[in-house]
C-alpha cells in the first residue's frame, strides 16, 4: 500500500498552474504580505519618460529593487528624485508578470536623515555659487524708508503677526502679503512664483510695487525648511529686482535662500527691523542733525561777523575820507577860481607885449612899396641907360630910329606887364578887395583851429588895422576892439 500511495502522489498530487496564474499568485502574495512599506535606499538608474512616469532603482550594500512613480503621483512625491540621493520611499510591492519581476510602486519620498539632506543641499549650494548667484556684487541695498513692503509667507501662524507688529511699532508702512504654503507639497513652486510675481509688478496697476521684500517663515526641522533650499526658490530670489530680506527659521537655521537674498535676518522680527528704521529714533536723529546744522550755521555767522568787524576796523573812516575829499575839492575849486583869471591876465599881458613888438602893417607895406618903387626906378634907369647905350650903338651903326622905337615900345610893354603882376600879388591889392589879414603875436593866422576863445588878434584892412578878441559873443568886448 505504501508503494501504491507514493507513486500516484508523485504524479497526481502536484498542482498545475499557468504562467498567468503563477504571476498573479505571486503578485497577490507580495501585495498581501507587503501591503504598504517604507524602503530606504539610494536612487540609481533614474529615468523620466515622456509619458510622465519615473522609473528608477533603489540600492544598498547588498541588494537592489526596481521602483516606479506613476505620473499621477509625481507631483505628490515631496521631493524631486535625483541619482545618488538616499531616500525613504513609501509605497507598495507589486509584480510585473510580463517580465517576471517585482517593483516598488512609490507614492511618496523623503530624504533619509539629515545627512543626506545636508549633502544634497551642499552640492546644490556649490553648483549655484559657481554660477555666481551668491556673489556680493549682485546684492542690492535696502532702502532707508520703503513706501510699501511686500511679504511672502504663510497667512497662518505668528510670523506675519510678528512682522506687522514690529512694523507698526517702529515705523508704520503699507504691507502687501502674498500668502504661500511654507512647507509640504508644492510649497517651493508657490514661493518661487510669489517672489517672481512681486518682481514683475510695475506699480502702474491697483497693486503698488514694493520697495523691499521679506520672505519669512518660522522655525522647524531641516525637512520643514527644505522648500527654501529648493533650486527654483533660490534662483527666483537671486533674479528678484526688489531688494529681498530672507528670514527663514531661527537664528541657527541657514537655508540656500539666505545666500541668494540681499540681506539675511535671523528671525522674521529682525527682518521687519531691517526693513524700516525706528520712527522716534529717526525723528531724534533729524532733530540732532538739525541742531548740529543750526549750531554750525551760527558758528559760521559768528565767524563771518568777527571777520567783518576786523575788516571794518582796519578800513579807514569813510565819512572822514569823504569830508577830507570835499575840503580838498573846495580848496582846489577856490584856487582854480583865483588861478584862472590870473592865468588869463598873464596871457593877455603876454599878447600885449608881443603886439608891441610886432611891426605895423602900414609901415611894413610902406617899406615894401618904397623898396618896390626904388627897384622900379632902378629898373627904369637901367633901362634908360640900356636904351641910351643901344641908341649910341645904333647911331654908330647907323640904324634907323624906327626899329629902335619899336624895341623901346616892346620894353615898355614888358615893364608895364611886370608892374601889373607886382600890383596883382601886392597884399595891399588883396586887402583893397575886402579881405582882412589876421595876425596873432605877430604871425599870420592861416587856420581857425590856431585861435582860442578870448585870444587877442589884429585885423588889417586895406585902409588900416584894428585889434580884435576871439569869442562866442557872450563877452562884452572892450571899447575900440572887435569881437569875432
Amino acid at each position: 500500500m505504501t508503494e501504491q500511495f507514493d507513486m500516484p502522489s508523485a504524479s497526481n498530487n502536484v498542482p498545475e498552474f499557468t504562467v498567468s496564474e503563477i504571476s498573479g499568485a505571486i503578485r497577490r502574495t507580495l501585495e498581501g504580505t507587503f501591503s504598504r512599506v517604507r524602503v530606504r535606499g539610494e536612487i540609481t538608474e533614474l529615468k523620466r519618460y515622456p509619458s510622465g512616469h519615473v522609473y528608477f532603482s533603489l540600492k544598498d550594500e547588498r541588494g537592489k529593487i526596481s521602483g516606479v512613480v506613476w505620473r499621477g503621483s509625481v507631483s505628490r512625491l515631496g521631493l524631486a528624485p535625483e541619482n545618488g540621493v538616499e531616500i525613504i520611499a513609501t509605497g507598495k510591492i507589486s509584480a510585473y508578470g510580463e517580465r517576471s519581476s517585482y517593483q516598488l510602486v512609490v507614492e511618496r519620498m523623503e530624504y533619509a536623515g539629515e545627512g543626506a539632506l545636508l549633502a544634497r543641499i551642499e552640492r546644490l549650494r556649490i553648483r549655484l555659487a559657481e554660477e555666481g548667484l551668491f556673489d556680493t556684487a549682485r546684492k542690492k541695498a535696502i532702502p532707508l524708508l520703503p513706501r510699501v513692503i511686500g511679504v511672502v509667507t504663510s497667512p497662518q501662524g505668528a510670523v506675519l503677526h510678528d512682522i506687522c507688529t514690529t512694523l507698526q511699532r517702529r515705523f508704520p508702512r503699507p504691507v502687501i502679503v502674498w500668502p504661500v504654503p511654507v512647507q509640504g507639497e508644492g510649497a517651493a513652486a508657490r514661493i518661487a512664483a510669489a517672489i517672481d510675481g512681486f518682481s514683475r509688478l510695475d506699480g502702474q496697476g491697483a497693486v503698488p510695487r514694493p520697495d523691499v521684500l521679506i520672505v519669512a517663515r518660522g522655525g522647524g526641522s531641516l525637512e520643514d525648511l527644505m522648500a527654501f533650499n529648493d533650486e527654483a526658490v533660490v534662483r527666483a530670489a537671486a533674479a528678484c529686482t526688489i531688494p529681498l530680506i530672507s528670514a527663514v527659521g531661527h537664528e541657527t537655521d541657514t537655508t540656500l535662500i539666505d545666500f541668494a537674498s540681499d540681506r539675511r535676518a535671523p528671525t522674521p522680527t529682525a527682518a521687519a527691523e531691517m526693513a524700516v528704521p525706528v520712527r522716534t529714533e529717526l525723528l531724534a536723529d533729524i532733530e540732532h542733525r538739525n541742531a548740529r546744522a543750526l549750531g554750525a550755521l551760527s558758528r559760521l555767522l559768528q565767524t563771518a561777523r568777527l571777520r567783518l568787524d576786523r575788516a571794518s576796523s582796519a578800513m579807514p573812516d569813510l565819512p572822514s575820507l569823504l569830508q577830507t575829499a570835499r575840503m580838498q575839492l573846495d580848496d582846489r575849486g577856490r584856487r582854480l577860481d583865483v588861478a584862472l583869471p590870473a592865468l588869463v591876465q598873464r596871457r593877455k599881458a603876454d599878447l600885449v607885449a608881443v603886439e608891441r613888438h610886432m611891426p605895423v602893417v602900414e609901415t611894413l607895406l610902406a617899406g615894401r612899396r618904397t623898396r618896390l618903387a626904388v627897384l622900379a626906378n632902378m629898373l627904369q634907369t637901367s633901362m634908360v641907360h640900356a636904351f641910351q647905350k643901344q641908341d649910341a650903338r645904333l647911331g654908330r651903326l647907323r640904324i634907323t630910329p624906327a626899329p629902335l622905337q619899336a624895341l623901346v615900345r616892346e620894353r615898355r610893354t614888358a615893364l608895364a606887364g611886370i608892374a601889373g603882376q607886382l600890383e596883382a600879388v601886392s597884399p595891399r591889392a588883396v586887402l583893397a578887395r575886402g579881405y582882412a589879414l589876421v595876425t596873432a603875436q605877430g604871425h599870420p593866422v592861416t587856420s581857425a583851429g590856431q585861435l582860442r576863445d578870448g585870444e587877442r588878434v589884429e585885423l588889417t584892412f586895406g585902409d588900416g588895422a584894428r585889434p580884435a578878441v576871439i569869442g562866442d559873443g557872450s563877452r562884452q568886448p572892450r571899447q575900440g576892439m572887435l569881437e569875432l
